[in-house]
């Protein structure tokens, strides 16, 4: 049985993690740090876990109690944990932040559809952004097959979920805001795009497309959908052949012949695709939980492979019939 614990512990993703780990058959959850909330039931936070958990919210971090750390702190708290901790020999660490996606300090970027085998011998993964999670595995077939265009525009655009935003409310993530409302944020700018980017040229070293990412707020909250198109060369039967062959041995990547919607994604750990081809262009959708595939479901599947469990360990979950 290995011992994990979690840093940011009052956030979503960690209640997400929690509400799989405490389910999952090989590990135990050795403590939960917050320090706003220490000593409280961790039940009174993630409500959702009234009667699945008695743990409460630690004060401490014993990083010599665990075998795996997983980091759900905000964006840049990472870095500042490491310069303030001493880090045990053997401690593996699943980062969920954005700190250390550029795999400086050691750090193997997650996304098992791209690096399971180096995954399986890191120390330190650093979990992938939830939209970049989304975009890179409509990318990923065509990268790899090095078709991915030598020049004219990659056209994203995808909606996020409220959860997204992250536990603290705003001006543009509170209920009367958000709801029946759909806005524009960061065109162009995206901070995924550089783990984008970095993916797609080892893929394809030396590829042209620009990139034009446009993310959108959407009034729900939880889910992606992506839409991407770009040129493409093949045919309707070659993409789909294409997709599926390089998603064969991938669990969580699951092509679909059909037109696919956001409800096949959500409460699981999929990343559902489909594609189409119409006179020279490809379409491409994607649907994902931006909680789950697109941050601790995935964190759990690298944890799964990191310490050699089958990757569907805690995350046989099934989305909503209707």
């Amino acid at each position: 049985m290995k011992k994990v614990g979690i840093i940011g512990g009052a956030g979503y993703t960690a209640g997400e993690l929690l509400r799989l780990l405490i389910n999952h058959p090989g590990v135990k959850v050795q403590w939960i740090h917050s320090e706003s909330n220490a000593g409280r039931p961790v039940s009174a936070v993630h409500t959702g876990l009234l009667g699945e958990t008695d743990l409460h919210f630690s004060d401490s971090h014993p990083l010599d109690e665990i075998d795996l750390l997983f980091l759900c702190s905000a964006h840049g708290h990472s870095r500042k944990f490491w310069e303030e901790n001493t880090r045990p020999e053997g401690l593996k660490v699943v980062d969920l932040a954005q700190d250390f996606r550029d795999e400086s300090n050691g750090y193997v970027y997650g996304l098992p559809e791209k690096n399971i085998d180096r995954i399986k011998t890191a120390d330190s993964v650093a979990n992938p952004g939830c939209f970049a999670t989304a975009i890179q595995l409509a990318l990923l077939p065509l990268a790899a097959a090095q078709l991915l265009p030598t020049n004219g525009d990659i056209n994203i655009t995808a909606l996020t979920g409220s959860t997204g935003a992250g536990v603290k409310p705003g001006s543009t993530t509170h209920f009367s805001w958000r709801n029946d409302n759909i806005s524009v944020y960061k065109p162009f700018t995206h901070q995924h795009l550089k783990e984008i980017g970095m993916t797609l040229s080892q893929l394809q070293p030396g590829h042209e497309a620009h990139i034009t990412f446009i993310p959108m707020r959407g009034d729900f909250p939880r889910g992606i959908f992506a839409a991407l198109t770009l040129d493409c060369p093949l045919s309707q039967e070659e993409v789909g052949k294409l997709y599926k062959d390089y998603y064969k041995d991938a669990p969580f990547a699951v092509v679909s012949d059909d037109p696919i919607h956001l409800k096949q994604a959500v409460n699981t750990n999929k990343a559902v695709i489909n594609v189409l081809v119409n006179d020279g262009k490809l379409l491409v959708t994607v649907a994902e939980d931006n909680l789950l595939k697109g941050a601790s479901g995935q964190a759990v599947q690298n944890m799964n492979i990191m310490f050699g469990f089958d990757q569907r360990a805690g995350l046989r979950l099934k989305a909503s019939a209707f």
